[in-house]
């Protein structure tokens, strides 16, 4: 979603692409077949530096989307590997507060890197551009890579102003058109992004988060600039099969693949659950549960760029009073440390399967302070009633097929 987050350990993104760059002329009549696995670590940082953010005085509102879920009628919103005549390449990348991961992209010619978070809730790519006003500043460590686009030969003015609005402030900028590459070489041409401006908005957990920008990882129909940079690598046909995959790990490595998915990182079967609609990866659920209380039939969105979990005020109001959280002035809940293994478990069944978090991985515990990782927020409609955001996908390995509208999930190993 279109949220700001925090988290930094070891993970991995992984691409799996053609090894070539896509056509550009009228004589060239085939495509390179896909090939192979490009491989990018994610780093993240410690569960305290999230923690911290959402509990200050003036919470930076690092819960990216919770607070800032657009509608989709807003229209200022913004595997195999070892096939052969491919090698793995690795590409560094970073992830921020065991709740947040990001990757590198690249755009221009010669490249331009910026480190990205990868964002199932959204559906535009934008980066900061020189002279973006709140992007930071070098001298104190929180400067941003910034889009130059007279250093890009591939460059292409748009001139289009661009606008995401955020529960905070509005991020603005405008659109251009260049070469946009996923890991090493999954390479889109002449592709329409955002450089931002202005990223005030986003307020101070942009300034402090370890990332430059997002890429949306949603559908065409909810992107402001008509396709997402992986609909046109679909289009292009770079990619060996039209879907990707989270793995999160939990304070541990994890991975991102795009083009397949990882026989690996999951235990059992996939259950395979079509979605509601091809906006935001939204599914309909046949029920939630924490202990014995149900909160009956619902619906919510599978969203990566969601650090915690979010569901209806009256209902997480519920759940604080069952588990005995207590309320902050921040808005959030905290619980006593010595009764995490007291709390019960809670569900979502969907499509007839129940997909289980433990309850103590309904805990962030850091410094001493135990936040419960679910909070309150009501979206106009036609917002989801829950978002499912990486507590849960931490637990379940998650597969966006968006050829075929479905999202599988797994026990993640």
């Amino acid at each position: 979603m279109r949220f700001q987050a925090t988290a930094l350990s070891a993970l991995t993104l992984v691409l799996m692409g053609t090894g070539s760059i896509a056509t550009t002329t009228e004589t060239d009549t085939e495509k390179t077949a896909p090939k192979g696995l490009i491989r990018v670590p994610l780093l993240k940082i410690p569960d305290a530096e999230f923690v911290t953010s959402l509990t200050s005085p003036k919470p930076s509102s690092l819960l990216r989307g919770a607070f800032d879920f657009i509608s989709v009628t807003d229209t200022t919103a913004i595997t195999s590997d070892g096939v052969e005549g491919k090698q793995d390449q690795s590409i560094p990348v970073k992830d921020y507060a065991n709740a947040q991961y990001y990757a590198e992209i690249h755009i221009g010619t010669p490249p331009q890197k910026f480190n990205m978070i990868y964002d199932t809730g959204s559906s535009d790519l934008w980066v900061p551009a020189v002279k973006c006003r709140h992007c930071g500043f070098k001298i104190i460590g929180m400067g941003k890579n910034k889009y130059n686009a007279a250093k890009s030969s591939t460059h292409v003015d748009d001139g289009k102003a661009f606008s995401i609005r955020y529960g905070s402030g509005a991020v603005s900028g405008k659109y251009e058109k260049d070469t946009v590459t996923l890991g090493a070489d999954i390479t889109v041409l002449d592709h329409k992004f955002a450089s931002i401006h202005d990223v005030g908005g986003m307020g101070l957990g942009y300034l402090f988060g370890k990332f430059d920008g997002l890429v949306g990882l949603g559908f065409d129909s909810i992107s402001q600039a008509g396709k997402t940079v992986f609909s046109a690598a679909v289009d292009a046909g770079l990619l060996e099969k039209n879907m990707f995959a989270f793995y999160l790990g939990d304070n541990a490595e994890g991975e991102l693949t795009f083009g397949g998915y990882d026989e690996e990182k999951y235990e059992g079967n996939i259950t395979w659950v079509d979605l509601s609609e091809k906006t935001y990866w939204r599914v309909n659920v046949d029920g939630a549960k924490i202990g014995t209380k149900n909160f009956g039939k619902t619906d919510a969105i599978v969203d990566s760029g969601t650090s915690l979990i979010v569901g209806p005020k009256k209902d997480v109001n519920a759940i604080a009073k069952i588990i005995g959280a207590k309320h902050l002035i921040t808005g959030q809940y905290t619980v006593d440390c010595d009764k995490i293994d007291d709390i019960p478990d809670m569900s979502w069944t969907i499509d007839g399967t129940v997909f289980t978090v433990p309850g103590k991985k309904l805990v962030l515990n850091t410094s001493g302070m135990c936040l419960l990782a679910i909070t309150g927020m009501d979206f106009p409609p036609p917002g989801p009633k829950w978002i499912l955001g990486d507590v849960f996908m931490r637990q379940y390995y998650s597969i966006f097929d968006y050829e075929g509208g479905r999202i599988g999930l797994a026990l993640a190993v």
